[in-house]
């Protein structure tokens, strides 16, 4: 409700309660008159204005600082009374409502505790601008503004309170090793003069983006505070790859171990032994896994991966190379299909 409506209603009369009510009292007048005519018990137009007019009331006279708003407006609107400045006998002491215009009007009612007084303007509404223009300064002014707004309706706006604005969003890169990546880690930061620690969850990629709610610039004016994106830059690992949650490493094996089978044991990313079983008949690029030895991410945990890799020696002896043509002949077809297959 428009608070240059306040004149025109008397909020305690509707409620039945008198000036000097507690606001106990108010609060009783009003459940008993919203029971009387809320529209689900008392469905008649007339009972729908009314539980409306209380409601009003109680909105007004329920908070402490409406109230008194309410109370100042309505003193100095009865009877056609205006402002006339100064002090003297007989006058009507304002420091009652210092506060209520301090808040309204951005001023009290002048130095040293002065007085303010009445003159009759001959009935009618009061000078509403002989009113505000001492309490927002320069009396009589027109278009000058009252308490921080132009023109217009004192009654109708106060000035309003600076709009909250959210703060921006900073952009910053953190470098993690690859065990960090793997693992996760809880790492120290520092923005704006600022130090905290957050964590890194476990399987982050290279070039991802991590979001830190609220660790951002500042707000204003009551906003909340931007967003902190957070880069991730991993280091290589001679030994280790990620691939979604699985860990891929390269495992070197014999001509034996490919051709016959073997277990192979390695070490991973924790430094633990685990073994491979190399399937017979592996050749290079044929991948093994060990269950549960990846990147464990929730409740999902990958593999690890080995990817075999059939080694020779660099320099074979005479024994060596008859032993591969012998594998070869041995092998049938096998040394005529591979090289079909090279065109």
């Amino acid at each position: 409700m428009a608070e240059n409506e306040w004149l025109s209603k008397d909020f305690y009369k509707v409620l039945g309660v008198s000036k000097d009510a507690s606001d106990s009292e108010i609060t009783k007048a009003y459940r008993k008159l919203a029971r009387k005519y809320h529209p689900d018990l008392n469905q008649t137009k007339e009972a729908e204005e009314k539980f409306k007019d209380i409601s009003e009331a109680y909105d007004v006279l329920n908070n402490k600082e409406t109230r008194q708003k309410y109370d100042a407006i309505r003193q100095f609107g009865m009877g056609g009374a205006r402002f006339a400045g100064g002090s003297g006998t007989g006058g009507f002491d304002a420091s009652g409502f210092s506060d209520v215009f301090g808040s309204m009007f951005g001023g009290g009612s002048g130095a040293g505790g002065s007085r303010i007084r009445f003159s009759t303007s001959g009935g009618g509404q009061p000078n509403l601008n002989d009113l505000f223009s001492m309490f927002g300064g320069g009396a009589g002014t027109q278009g000058g503004g009252y308490g921080g707004y132009a023109g217009g309706d004192p009654y109708s706006e106060y000035q309003a309170a600076p709009k909250p604005e959210d703060g921006e969003d900073r952009n910053s890169k953190i470098n993690l090793t690859f065990r960090q990546a793997v693992k996760g880690a809880t790492v120290s930061l520092s923005m704006g003069g600022k130090k905290f620690k957050t964590h890194i969850p476990a399987g982050v990629k290279e070039g991802q983006k991590i979001r830190l709610g609220g660790k951002g610039k500042p707000g204003r004016n009551g906003g909340k505070a931007g967003d902190l994106y957070l880069t991730v830059n991993v280091a290589e690992d001679p030994k280790f790859a990620m691939r979604g949650h699985d860990l891929v490493m390269d495992l070197p094996v014999t001509v034996d171990e490919a051709v016959s089978g073997a277990k192979v044991e390695v070490k991973d990313i924790d430094g633990e032994t685990v073994t491979f079983k190399v399937p017979a008949g592996s050749s290079s690029g044929a991948e093994v896994h060990v269950s549960g030895k990846g990147v464990h991410v929730g409740n999902s945990t990958g593999d690890l991966v080995g990817r075999v890799q059939i080694r020779i020696p660099a320099k074979p002896g005479l024994a060596l190379k008859h032993a591969a043509k012998e594998f070869d002949k041995a092998s049938g077809d096998f040394a005529d299909a591979i090289a079909g297959e090279r065109g």
